[in-house]
């Protein structure tokens, strides 16, 4: 089926990579992005081990992303004054690659602009399913008909939600909240950062794009907070509650996070679903198996997914009943082992008391000098190549 008619469900990692992969196998790509344009910012993220490295090198994208990489050196944990008490290695808790989200989104839909119809600035409404397609409404457009609905649009996805039901029965709190914007490199960070860590939060700042700017890092111990995630300033209230008077630059921060052009605030959670397809709808991406942005393995799983749900539709020639199983078999023990990265992570990064989050001050000062020292990125390592990608450009149609 050479003219297959794919809508995918958001504009950041793994919807541009899924039309990206669409298009070479013959098929057409529509993206739907509800903001208004590309989201510029974000954290950091990072691509490691071959398998990642091997889809980049195959888009042709890995020379974008090594001239856009953001070149972090150590990670320094300080006391309260400011004074580095500990200082962390790269290679600790870095990738082959690192770059910041938003540079990452602008490169992937660079690559696919001239071939994909990008739509910003609406969503899906309704999904309406028949024997031969699928009928889509939307916000702002109107009808439209489609054979494949691919929801990419992240955690909080309303593709998983308009098929599948509520998010409650898929996404899984990890009892942590986090908010990142970016302000002025006041502390004049040369490709390093500065981070504070006190009984269940942790504040953090790196240098971003030649250390002209920074990111402001903030995460704390909660259970999940009801907020509406177009309430920035109810979202900022909360922050500035949490962090006042907490030490260091906290103050400072909060103050310039009110003039922040990119203010994000969320949950930290994980997906967990048995299935990732429904009729003529399938998920990638965190829609599908988030491992939570504290495992680092987002992106990268991500990237794959998209590059391996293509490779199986052209493979089943454009069958979404043989592809969409085909998909899960091939990443689901791929997807279990990135998401367990992200277990335990949050206790470890906002301790939840006084004794804990000293004792891991202390021990991430001497941690540099202990036999295993690299253990933590070996396995992370290991779990980003724990799969053998096949090479679906021999199916591909240029």
């Amino acid at each position: 089926m050479t003219n297959l008619k794919v809508l995918i469900s958001g504009a950041s990692v793994a919807g541009p990579a899924l039309a990206y992969w669409l298009h070479r196998h013959g098929f057409e790509a529509t993206i739907v992005e509800r903001a208004p344009a590309l989201r510029d910012g974000g954290y950091a993220v990072d691509f490691r081990g071959e398998a990642h490295l091997t889809v980049l090198r195959r888009m042709g994208v890995l020379d974008d992303l090594e001239r856009a990489r953001t070149g972090m050196g150590s990670m320094s944990y300080v006391n309260s004054a400011g004074k580095p008490q500990a200082k962390l290695p790269a290679d600790m808790f870095a990738g082959d690659i690192e770059i910041l989200r938003g540079d990452l989104a602008r490169v992937l839909y660079d690559a696919t602009r001239q071939h994909t119809e990008y739509v910003f600035g609406d969503s899906i409404t309704s999904l309406t399913e028949d024997a031969h397609g699928v009928n889509v409404t939307f916000e702002r457009g109107g009808p439209r008909r489609f054979d494949l609905v691919i929801g990419a649009d992240g955690l909080h996805s309303n593709t998983r939600r308009l098929t599948f039901g509520p998010e409650e029965q898929f996404v899984k709190h990890l009892g942590v909240h986090c908010a990142i914007f970016t302000t002025a490199n006041r502390l004049g960070l040369d490709h390093t950062g500065h981070a504070y860590r006190t009984a269940g939060k942790l504040v953090a700042m790196y240098s971003a794009r030649h250390n002209t700017e920074a990111r402001a890092v903030f995460y704390f111990a909660s259970p999940q907070v009801d907020l509406d995630r177009r309430d920035v300033a109810r979202q900022q209230a909360v922050l500035a509650e949490t962090f006042t008077g907490n030490g260091w630059e906290s103050d400072r921060l909060l103050h310039d996070m009110r003039y922040a052009p990119d203010f994000y605030f969320d949950s930290v959670g994980q997906v967990r679903m048995d299935t990732w397809s429904r009729g003529r709808v399938a998920l990638v991406g965190d829609a599908a198996y988030c491992p939570s942005s504290l495992s680092g393995m987002g992106s990268g799983l991500a990237l794959v997914g998209a590059y391996v749900l293509a490779g199986e539709l052209a493979a089943a020639h454009g069958d979404h009943r043989v592809a969409f199983k085909r998909y899960e078999e091939e990443m689901r023990e791929y997807a279990l082992g990135c998401q367990k990265m992200g277990d335990g992570v949050a206790k470890l990064m906002v301790p939840g008391n006084r004794a804990l989050a000293t004792f891991l001050n202390r021990y991430y000062k001497v941690m540099p000098y202990l036999p295993g020292k690299n253990m933590a990125s070996k396995i992370a390592r290991k779990t980003a190549e724990n799969i053998t990608l096949r090479d679906y450009r021999e199916l591909a149609r240029w």
